[in-house]
């Protein structure tokens, strides 16, 4: 599949998806797989900060970081979640359209992002986050959520198995972190979301690479 069709079918499956993702968006980030984040993201991010919501779908996510205080911008790359996300627009909330691949950001542009399920649906993941970083100031923070091995989402890569085109990558979370150590990064913290039904207590003295390999999302912090 070339890039560009790439491109185009990523973009048409988040258009047709818009409205059923900002059905049930509230309920993720407040009490399912993403009510994690903003305390995570919280925890390392002086407020007031500029910060970039990348691949924020309907929004919801980039409203509860404006509400804890960031100036933010939303970037997504489907018309129809900007269109939708544009409703929460306030003073230090904005929401444009975008593409990982060549963000419309100057430079150093944000103390810190926050892409979240984002990098699994590009082409080509090492582009996105030489773009990521390149938006990112000195010193600034990444915060990125990869989707584990356990997650429902992944089904969309398995016709790959049959020798057809998908538009979800494999990568892993083992191998995002592989990445981001290539580049430098260092990882400030890591936190793992598993599916309803894991004992938590159980994984406690797992090694991390271990933990990876049961969630449904690992959640990485790192800084440039």
């Amino acid at each position: 599949m070339k890039r560009s069709e790439w491109h185009q079918s990523a973009r048409n499956r988040w258009e047709d998806n818009a409205d059923h993702w900002h059905s049930k968006s509230v309920e993720m980030w407040t009490s399912g797989s993403r009510k994690k984040i903003i305390p995570f993201f919280n925890k390392h991010i002086e407020k007031g900060q500029p910060v970039a919501d990348l691949g924020c779908g309907d929004g919801y996510g980039s409203y509860l970081l404006y509400e804890k205080g960031y100036v933010v911008t939303g970037m997504d790359f489907s018309r129809k979640m900007v269109d939708i996300a544009n409703k929460q627009e306030k003073d230090t909330l904005s929401f444009v359209q975008g593409d990982l691949r060549s963000l419309p950001f100057q430079d150093e542009q944000f103390h810190a992002v926050m892409a979240i399920n984002s990098i699994e649906w590009t082409e080509d993941p090492f582009h996105t986050l030489n773009e990521i970083e390149r938006v990112v100031a000195t010193d600034g923070y990444i915060c990125i959520g990869l989707l584990g091995p356990t997650a429902h989402p992944r089904e969309n890569a398995f016709m790959r198995l049959h020798g057809e085109k998908v538009i979800c990558n494999t990568m892993m979370p083992w191998e995002l972190e592989r990445l981001a150590n290539e580049k430098g990064w260092k990882k400030i913290e890591e936190n793992w979301v598993y599916k309803n039904g894991v004992d938590v207590s159980l994984t406690e003295t797992l090694s991390n690479e271990l933990k990876q390999s049961l969630t449904f999302m690992t959640l990485f912090m790192f800084q440039k």
